[in-house]
């Protein structure tokens, strides 16, 4: 599948963070997270009236309470790298989020063994998803990655209030205002590595845990990476944050038996 198709296949398939996702998937809000499985597609007859079940019926959902999984540190795993250039990328107000697009001939991608899969884009929660012993960060950083078979990987960072950063204010001033809107032709160059801990990112320290989308349709199938550090923002940063969207993350949902594996 060329990259151009799998970019595609990403803006439909991936948690409406697309604007034609907006026209083909019911409304839907963080606020009511709980009843995400029983939204309604009016135009689709049983069972794709309800395109968002696995909300709900799903076994693998993400995200977690760390706290409440079973840790394994002894398997043997495969090497995680990062290669992510700069990119005059698109500023894009989801309706959900505040997300960054990566552009069609970017080349950065997440390496996992001798796989690599490409950046396709990279999105902000507040407050975050996954937890520690009920404890949330003020928000979170997720890096979508999608190969060309269609496989989703996800590596996310907990971000903490502390020393500012530059990547992100220039994202905040370059972000639309309105769900759905796209500043495309800004020309402005991204360092999506700036937005990393200070980690050796050709051999990342990583907990792993297999999982699902966040957002509906919650798809499982989704391999998820969390870093073991946080990356900071300023206070007021967070709070420009918090001016487009506020409280847009899912509670942390079931572990059902699942284990993280870990290289700490």
């Amino acid at each position: 599948m060329q990259t151009r198709k799998v970019r595609n296949l990403a803006s439909v398939f991936l948690i409406s963070y697309a604007s034609i996702a907006f026209s083909a998937q019911p409304h839907w809000d963080h606020s009511e997270q709980s009843t995400w499985w029983a939204i309604e597609d009016t135009s689709q007859e049983i069972p794709l009236r309800y395109p968002f079940a696995e909300c709900g019926v799903g076994k693998h959902q993400s995200p977690i309470d760390l706290a409440a999984a079973n840790m394994n540190n002894t398997k043997s795993l495969n090497n995680l790298a990062v290669s992510y250039p700069t990119d005059v990328s698109s500023f894009f107000n989801s309706g959900h989020g505040v997300q960054v697009n990566t552009s069609v001939g970017y080349t950065g991608a997440l390496k996992i063994g001798e796989e690599s899969f490409p950046l396709i884009q990279y999105h902000f929660h507040e407050p975050s998803e996954h937890v520690v012993d009920g404890k949330k960060f003020p928000a979170e950083l997720h890096f979508v990655h999608i190969n060309d078979d269609g496989r989703i990987i996800v590596l996310a960072a907990a971000m903490d209030v502390g020393e500012a950063n530059a990547t992100f204010q220039t994202i905040l001033d370059n972000m639309p205002s309105q769900e759905g809107e796209q500043n495309a032709d800004s020309g402005i160059q991204l360092d999506p590595a700036s937005l990393l801990p200070e980690l050796d990112h050709q051999n990342l320290g990583f907990y792993t845990f297999a999982g699902s989308l966040t957002t509906p349709p919650c798809s499982e199938g989704v391999q998820w990476y969390l870093l073991p550090e946080t990356i900071t923002i300023s206070a007021s940063q967070l709070e420009q944050l918090k001016g487009f969207y506020s409280n847009n993350s899912r509670l942390p949902q079931q572990v059902n038996g699942r284990a993280i594996l870990s290289t700490q």
